[in-house]
């Protein structure tokens, strides 16, 4: 779900490093040229990899990346579905995977070719049964939680509920995400509903809310969070927890909460679509990034938290007492993995963010 960092979908990156070797001289023994056994073709968010894990696996297999991204799980589905352009392994969140699973969009992984699946934590891989209820087509990448990430020189009251959100005194210091079930997720459990309801007036319910705030937005955003927080243009505003050390590191004032009410735990990981082209390919980038020195390089570039096993034993204690990265099981268990709720609802939710988004700030 999600440190997203816009980037121009379609961008292509084709990576070639060999250390000693050039593709004139060809390689040397013991070493590949990327390309020489194939291509691997990837699909991920925005800035959500460590750019020289591509070097290094281009490096140790030979197969070429060719590496596109894009900025929201909605924005990646129809790509996929189209099928105009095939890519080998795609990173959508949760809900998405069980919609594409749901639409024959994905293929079962051989996991004989994924051998660094051991890595990944049992309590991670249970987790993923939400979404992939016989972990046949997923392997989890990270996991977080949306919460509230504010400045404390301008929020100068304990944060602890989602209504300083609709809080009148910060008008014009709030954002929320461009993402109808991110930015609805408050709305619904200061109501007390569920983040998965399919009740209609429930979710009319949530949306006036939504609209009623709206004259408080200073804008909806994906990834321009991050720029906003550090330079104190807004007080505060939806987050994933994956956004906190990056921005920590530039503005030290940044604090975060999951508010008491609960919210979204969601974890992003990587599938096979049906259609893809290079599917061993795609199996041997989803091993190499299960492996634990990988994973945990991964992690300390895009601060999201690792389901890797094996990469937290690696980590420094700094990262693991961090509790807003690692949270606590009794934060854990008031939050809600979205749920797949079908194409209707699909439907009736792009419609009820039509109404937020047209709704006049006057």
């Amino acid at each position: 779900m999600k440190k997203r960092i816009a980037l121009l979908l379609g961008l292509v990156l084709v990576i070639t490093a060999l250390a000693g070797c050039s593709n004139a001289e060809g390689s040397q023994e013991g070493e590949f040229t990327p390309g020489e056994n194939g291509v691997v073709k990837v699909y991920n968010w925005g800035d959500y990899i460590d750019e020289s894990v591509i070097d290094m696996f281009e490096a140790e297999t030979g197969i070429e990346v060719v590496y596109d991204m894009f900025e929201n799980n909605e924005e990646m589905y129809p790509i996929i579905e189209a099928g105009g352009t095939v890519y080998d392994a795609v990173c959508p969140s949760d809900y998405m995977i069980a919609k594409m699973i749901e639409n024959g969009l994905v293929q079962e992984i051989n996991f004989d070719n994924v051998p660094n699946i051991e890595y990944i934590g049992d309590i991670h891989m249970e987790s993923a049964r939400a979404f992939d209820p016989e972990n046949k087509y997923a392997v989890p990448y990270t996991y977080g939680t949306l919460g509230i990430m504010y400045n404390t020189t301008m929020v100068d009251e304990e944060v602890t509920s989602w209504d300083i959100l609709w809080d009148e005194k910060y008008s014009q210091s709030i954002v929320m995400y461009e993402s109808v079930r991110d930015s609805l997720a408050p709305a619904l459990k200061m109501l007390g509903y569920s983040l998965n309801t399919t009740d209609e007036a429930e979710l009319q319910e949530a949306t006036q809310l939504l609209i009623d705030q709206k004259p408080l937005v200073y804008s909806y955003v994906m990834d321009q969070i991050k720029d906003l927080m550090i330079n104190g243009e807004v007080a505060l505003g939806l987050a994933y927890s994956g956004e906190v050390l990056a921005i920590q590191e530039e503005n030290p004032d940044i604090a975060f909460v999951v508010p008491d009410e609960g919210s979204n735990y969601f974890v992003d990981a990587w599938v096979i679509p049906s259609n893809a082209e290079n599917k061993e390919n795609a199996e041997a980038w989803i091993n190499f990034l299960c492996r634990p020195d990988i994973a945990k390089m991964n992690f300390e570039y895009i601060t999201y938290s690792t389901p890797n096993d094996g990469a937290v034993e690696l980590l420094d204690q700094e990262y693991l007492d961090n509790k807003d990265v690692f949270p606590e099981d009794e934060v854990i268990e008031r939050c809600e993995v979205f749920n797949y709720l079908g194409e209707d609802m699909d439907q009736l939710y792009a419609e009820l963010w039509k109404q937020v988004k047209a709704a006049s700030t006057n």
